[in-house]
């Protein structure tokens, strides 16, 4: 067996980052979680299904992630196939040595499926598959054969490697991150499928959902903790970006946007404390009670503020640039 040893992910709601996490720490780069989410705008994305199912936080378009991951500080290359496809097999083979490669050069790797359909660390390998680390194995997980991965219904491979680079400067981070942010709130169809709603949208469809009785409970209390955590993070991502701007024209700026966010925060905490994550929750819709009403108002809330603090980041990329 060769693995990289003290390489794990760092726990988080958002399994996607905490690989990325996961990988930096061990590369010893030393980045906030404020600043990951942030900085790769994954702070202020959201995506919803109709119908609220678990699927939204990590089935749309993510490869904003690498683009502006580079600013951070690193940079992934990807072994990507699909399981529909007529060279899905080699796909599966390209993946396994690609992640032997890396880990054999001590660069550590991250991967889709290869337990639950969620992100995971992978920190090892032997003669027959993959050592993992992520949602349900925080401490280790494997081997997972190499020939599984892709096989499930969702049918994806994707493999990635990371590497450190020169980050960019906290200027052009913030104005990139936030344009970003802005440009999938104005127009989120390219990052989503034709099942899912993003950007404020999303709100809409989130509220809906849960107005008539159609929202799954599992997904709605995944989602609820999902995009909390982002939005908790994009309020100290804007704090920290305030502080190392240390700019009296923009700083009543960053605090209204920070204001604004903050409401979203609490809103999607309330939505959470309502329908608490477990495992054990049923798919069946939520019903339409005094707890769905108090969501939703919750839900409403957070939109008009997520819109406002919107508004308040567009005028300090203008002001910024």
């Amino acid at each position: 067996m060769k693995k990289l040893e003290n390489l794990r992910w760092a726990c988080k709601w958002v399994s996607h980052l905490g690989c990325v996490k996961g990988c930096l720490d061990y590369l010893g780069l030393d980045v906030s979680d404020a600043w990951l989410f942030g900085a790769t705008a994954h702070a202020f994305a959201i995506n919803v299904h109709k119908v609220i199912c678990p699927s939204g936080p990590t089935a749309w378009n993510t490869e904003m992630l690498a683009q502006l991951g580079k600013n951070v500080g690193y940079e992934t290359d990807v072994v990507f196939g699909m399981k529909s496809a007529d060279d899905f097999a080699e796909k599966q083979e390209q993946a396994w040595e690609y992640v032997k490669r890396a880990i054999d050069e001590g660069i550590p790797c991250y991967g889709w499926e290869l337990d639950i359909p969620e992100y995971y660390v992978i920190y090892g390998y032997d003669d027959t598959g993959y050592y993992i680390s992520g949602p349900g194995c925080d401490e280790g997980k494997g081997p997972v054969p190499w020939g599984n991965l892709g096989t499930s219904e969702i049918g994806v491979v994707e493999v990635r490697s990371l590497r450190l680079k020169e980050a960019a400067d906290d200027k052009k981070t913030l104005i990139d991150a936030l344009s970003y942010a802005l440009e999938y709130a104005r127009n989120p169809e390219p990052w989503t499928d034709p099942r899912s709603s993003g950007g404020l949208k999303a709100y809409d469809a989130w509220i809906e959902s849960v107005e008539r009785g159609r929202a799954a409970e599992f997904g709605l209390a995944f989602n609820a903790v999902v995009w909390s955590e982002c939005r908790k993070n994009a309020v100290a991502f804007l704090q920290e970006a305030k502080d190392r701007m240390n700019r009296t024209d923009v700083k009543p700026l960053f605090e209204k946007a920070i204001g604004y966010y903050l409401i979203v925060s609490q809103k999607l905490k309330i939505v959470s404390e309502l329908y608490p994550f477990s495992q054990k929750l049923d798919i069946k819709p939520v019903q339409v009670d005094s707890r769905a009403r108090q969501a939703t108002e919750a839900l409403k809330m957070a939109k008009e503020s997520e819109a406002s603090g919107l508004e308040e980041l567009e005028m300090l990329v203008q002001q910024m640039t």
